[in-house]
């Protein structure tokens, strides 16, 4: 019965963090400082800038989003390596940005083939 319980439980907490997934595009970049959040202060390079849908006049600075990618934008076949990447956001994707989150090219290549530019993804607060 104890078994039960524990699968039952978390197949429940998977299916809610499945829902609560918000679906978006993602692309890359690679000039990080200075950025919108900390100006000359470098914070590494698992970071992101995010699009107008997520800066909320700058109060996104300093959160953190799980980032996975969910599949091809363009004819790149197959760009996701099935990884989730955690990005601390930094910066405000520039006016015109094609993506939701503009993550670090590092942060990028851990979860697609960065040939393929941009991708769909979804994204959970961390």
């Amino acid at each position: 019965m104890g078994k039960r319980i524990l699968v039952f439980s978390v197949v429940i907490v998977f299916l809610f963090s499945i829902a609560y997934a918000t679906s978006g595009i993602g692309t890359f970049y690679t000039s990080y400082i200075p950025s919108a959040c900390y100006k000359d202060t470098p914070e590494g390079v698992m970071i992101a800038a995010a699009s107008d849908t997520l800066w909320d006049n700058g109060r996104v600075c300093g959160k953190m989003f799980h980032v996975t990618c969910t599949g091809p934008r363009n004819p790149v076949p197959h760009p996701c390596t099935g990884k989730t990447v955690t990005v601390k956001i930094v910066d405000h994707c520039p006016a015109g940005c094609a993506s939701t989150i503009d993550l670090s090219f590092e942060a990028f290549s851990q979860i697609a083939n960065p040939v393929a530019g941009i991708i769909n993804i979804d994204y959970t607060p961390a």
